[in-house]
């Protein structure tokens, strides 16, 4: 079985080359692309690294899993990181229409089965590594391989970008060929070319200092730090001007379904954010928790894909429950599994305690119905999983559902 998937990657591998090559006329040589990989963070800073250099007057485009963008005129994105034809073909387009950089998402699915083979990166950054796709990567040593991938073919021109809190940080840029920098909010060393503190974070936003320079953002959390102190470090790498970005930095707002939020009629905050895996659900709740007001619970809403990693899901049933105040498990996209099997998975690890605060509801709609009647003034929903996804997926069938305007129709309704 391994040897037909060998042949298989190589057979994607040769594909790829030439798309861009044969058919395309190796768009990339004539871009300055920058990758972004990892588990989290990867939507968040393409996006805003896009944002910002259109801000700045280059022609700019945006590969990834929210959005396509070539010069400010959007496309469907299918996938996080495109086939090798549609991605080269993405890149012919954008380098025809005079794009300058390409801020590109890039997938360890797409890293495994070659889609990115031949494409020439400027430079490389990654946010770190943690729990997902161990449903199709087997373990997570395969899982780092697929990243460090990227990193080992990165050429000589090109820049490497770490996160160096990461456990995976320094192992990430090992032995590779481009020039190696380092990013952290840990102590500050010789090995960090870009130290950030943070210096205020509440529900206004951030408040940061990144290399003696004051940086203000109107994004939430801790994690999100870690994001621009990323951006910020690439635009340093880039040579783009430093006093604009930080300006831009002010009133940029995140991609959709990220983070998104927005205040009910009667005084209950509600988010709206991707957070698929352990880490990233985790990460969040502990945001919520560390800026709540004192009498303000949190009501967490989320589930798990079915046909994906079965492993994260008491794992994740565990961190919804033991962070929240009431934790509503319900459907993500089940595809082809049953819903009610999925929520029992993710009740295997709760403790007795954690158990009375769960409610199950297999079907999404009423699990946020159910949210919006429990909530009082000061309260926090966090609704988790699907973030920017405007269906959910039933049975090999996709149907609209869209988390944020199903919020929005119920508080209208009050």
């Amino acid at each position: 079985m391994s040897k037909i998937l060998d042949k298989f990657k190589l057979k994607r591998k040769l594909i790829a080359i030439l798309a861009g090559w044969h058919f395309f006329g190796n768009p990339s040589a004539r871009l300055k692309i920058i990758g972004v990989t990892g588990t989290n963070g990867k939507t968040t800073t393409a996006t805003l690294l896009y944002k910002i250099a259109t801000e700045l007057g280059y022609k700019t485009g945006l590969i990834g899993t929210v959005d396509n963008i070539i010069v400010k005129e959007k496309r469907e994105a299918l996938r996080t990181t495109p086939s090798p034809i549609n991605l080269n073909k993405l890149l012919n387009e954008m380098a025809d229409k005079g794009c300058e950089y390409v801020f590109m998402e890039v997938s360890s699915h797409a890293l495994d089965q070659n889609r990115v083979a031949g494409i020439k990166f400027a430079g490389g950054i990654f946010t770190n590594l943690t729990h997902d796709h161990l449903d199709y990567h087997k373990d997570f040593e395969n899982y780092f391989k697929a990243k460090k991938k990227f990193f080992e073919m990165l050429p000589e021109d090109a820049f490497a970008l770490s996160n160096v809190d990461d456990d995976h940080g320094d192992a990430m840029l090992d032995g590779i060929k481009a020039d190696k920098f380092f990013y952290g909010f840990g102590e500050e060393t010789e090995s960090v070319d870009f130290y950030g503190k943070i210096l205020k974070l509440d529900f206004s936003g951030l408040e940061l200092d990144f290399n003696g320079e004051k940086i203000n953002s109107k994004l939430l959390g801790k994690f999100n730090a870690y994001n621009l102190l990323a951006i910020w470090s690439a635009c340093k790498l880039l040579n783009f001007n430093m006093k604009k970005v930080g300006d831009i930095l002010k009133n940029i707002e995140p991609p959709r379904g990220r983070f998104e939020h927005f205040m009910s009629p009667n005084g209950v905050l509600i988010i709206i954010d991707y957070a698929h895996t352990p880490d990233a659900l985790e990460k969040i709740l502990l945001t919520i928790k560390e800026v709540k007001s004192k009498d303000g619970r949190i009501i967490s809403v989320f589930g798990c894909g079915g046909d994906r990693d079965p492993l994260k899901r008491s794992k994740m049933g565990k961190i919804g429950a033991s962070l929240s105040d009431i934790s509503i498990f319900t459907s993500d996209n089940p595809r082809n599994e049953d819903p009610g099997k999925i929520i029992e998975a993710m009740k295997d690890d709760l403790s007795h305690d954690e158990s009375k605060k769960v409610i199950t509801i297999s079907d999404r709609r009423l699990a946020i119905e159910e949210a919006v009647e429990l909530a009082k003034k000061d309260d926090i929903i966090l609704c988790a999983g699907k973030g920017h996804e405007e269906y959910q997926e039933i049975k090999n069938k996709k149907h609209h559902f869209n988390d944020i305007e199903e919020f929005k129709k119920l508080f209208q309704r009050k």
